[in-house]
């Protein structure tokens, strides 16, 4: 680890101001320590947000559950609210990597980080959530913009995520055993706008599949999404996984999520 300077604001705007600065803000770290321990990342500035009491916390505000940034994910798992109105989120966050993981992993770090294989982004883009910032509201849609890459800007910080309250919901994912991302995991939900289909680890980056949406929305079973040909031409192939393996994960995931929202 090459040496840095740590700062921990007690207010988002102090945050800001440092993260505008230059300096490399520290959510939950699961990323960042690891690559920084390896002498991959060099930030050489630190800002520890855990100290900033205002980005924690889960409520409830009209239809949508507003989760904070900071917000670990264990707590996200255990939340009597997320378990009653979206207990598929619940679960999601409940298998994010190990017991260590979940204890110290925030929601504002794995979205702004954009994993490719990371398990909300596609709780965020199926829900139709909006992030919540420093300096504006951004939707899911507009969020994820590829491989670690997202919207916000140089300085803006993610203060709370707010997912909108689905009719019902369901998360199926494939671990990679050694690191327990998703090898695919698949988002459904039933919402007021129709069904949303999100997937995540098959490609560089977290995206909803149209034609199971379409196949979904005109007849919500098992059925129906089997019969949807996945396309792997733009999927990933790696050592783990074939692209055409990854597309028939696609399609299983998919059908197991629908069979759990039935009963």
């Amino acid at each position: 680890m090459y040496p840095f300077t740590l700062d921990r604001p007690a207010t988002i705007a102090d945050a800001a101001a440092l993260s505008a600065a230059g300096a490399t803000v520290l959510a939950g770290g699961q990323t960042l320590l690891a690559s920084m321990k390896l002498r991959l990342s060099n930030p050489g500035h630190l800002a520890d947000l855990a100290g900033i009491k205002e980005l924690s916390g889960i409520k409830r505000e009209g239809n949508a559950i507003v989760i904070g940034a900071m917000t670990r994910h264990r707590d996200v798992a255990t939340s009597t609210d997320v378990q009653a109105l979206i207990p598929a989120l619940a679960e999601l966050a409940a298998h994010i990597g190990d017991k260590q993981v979940r204890a110290m992993g925030t929601i504002g770090g794995s979205v702004a980080n954009n994993d490719p294989a990371a398990c909300y982004p596609s709780a965020l883009l199926a829900l139709g959530a909006t992030v919540h910032t420093t300096q504006r509201t951004i939707a899911a849609a507009d969020f994820f913009q590829g491989m670690f890459a997202t919207a916000l800007n140089a300085g803006e910080l993610i203060t709370a995520v707010a997912f909108p309250v689905p009719k019902r919901a369901a998360y199926m994912k494939f671990n990679q055993p050694a690191s327990r991302f998703a090898l695919v995991g698949v988002f459904v939900a039933q919402t007021g706008d129709g069904v949303r289909v999100a997937v995540t680890g098959a490609a560089n980056g977290v995206f909803r599949h149209k034609g199971l949406e379409e196949a979904l929305s005109k007849s919500f079973t098992a059925q129906s999404a089997a019969a949807v040909p996945i396309d792997a031409t733009d999927l990933n192939h790696d050592i783990h996984a074939s692209a055409a393996y990854r597309a028939n994960l696609i399609s299983v995931q998919t059908q197991r999520a629908v069979a759990k929202m039935l009963g």
